[in-house]
């Protein structure tokens, strides 16, 4: 199949990337002061614990509930930097490509357009992919090398959050075969940045009851479903001890999205990627 060849040579192409060579030196960082982090978190409680008990008082929560919230915190992040590695790795796909004229020398090929456009979306899909199960691994191998404890789930929560990734970048490529290059991440960055928003403030309305607040938060994940699914990953993350003593907060929720949300983002992510297949096929060069 071409597509696969053109996946190949995008994955190559996008390691060469200085953005993604810097947000990978910016990942390591993380990691190292994430796993630095919890060290001290660890000593900080057992110390805490020692106190409480010297002066034959309880301990307020439990370890598993703050543990969780360095975990939940942990993999936010991760979430946080695919999406915008994820953005600014694609923004340029094809318009770039465009103006600097190397699509005009492959579509005369025996290539079909929408093989260019897949085959694009299967190799950043790859070295994404990649990147994410990395860091979450990364995320739980220091929880339970150095916290002593595994959260559950961690399985479904990857796979949310891979499907985070593919929903901005099937909207990412859209958006390139249409848009020029800096339009284009100016639109898919806010975007992004409104569903984050929209997702606060469906938490702040479920914390103070606040229907029209709840609202706003549903509509912002039926225009871009990015956060909803985030919001998910982190409920199934956590115990329920953690999310019942955490309660709504702006890492987390207590009321998960249905799999309604995960069957409309899954066809969310299809339906742009096949728009930008096809906004490419009518495109002239």
């Amino acid at each position: 199949m071409k597509a696969l060849v053109i996946a190949q040579l995008t994955f190559r192409e996008g390691l060469r990337k200085k953005l993604v060579l810097g947000v990978l030196l910016i990942s390591v960082i993380f990691v190292v002061l994430y796993a630095w982090g919890f060290h001290l978190f660890v000593l900080d409680w057992q110390e805490r614990v020692a106190r409480r008990a010297a002066r034959g008082m309880p301990t307020i929560g439990t370890y598993e509930i703050f543990a969780s919230a360095m975990v939940l915190l942990g993999l936010w992040t991760v979430n946080f930097l695919s999406g915008v590695m994820t953005i600014f790795a694609a923004v340029g796909t094809v318009s770039s490509e465009i103006d600097a004229g190397t699509l005009q020398a492959i579509v005369p090929k025996p290539i079909r357009r929408w093989e260019i456009v897949f085959g694009k979306f299967l190799g950043f899909a790859g070295m994404l992919g990649v990147y994410i199960i990395a860091m979450v691994t990364a995320v739980i191998l220091t929880a339970r090398w150095i916290g002593h404890y595994t959260p559950p789930n961690v399985i479904q929560a990857t796979l949310l959050i891979l499907l985070v990734m593919v929903i901005l970048l099937s909207l990412t490529l859209l958006g390139s075969t249409l848009l020029s290059t800096v339009t284009n991440g100016v639109v898919v960055f806010m975007l992004y940045g409104l569903a984050i928003t929209g997702g606060l403030v469906e938490q702040i309305g479920t914390a103070l009851d606040n229907d029209v607040l709840r609202r706003i938060g549903i509509i912002s994940s039926l225009v871009i479903p990015s956060d909803s699914m985030w919001r998910l990953a982190s409920y199934l993350v956590q115990p329920r001890i953690a999310v019942n003593f955490l309660g709504p907060n702006p890492f987390g929720t207590t009321t998960p999205p249905s799999a309604l949300a995960v069957e409309y983002s899954v066809a969310y992510a299809v339906i742009m990627l096949l728009l930008g297949m096809l906004a490419f096929r009518y495109r002239d060069l």
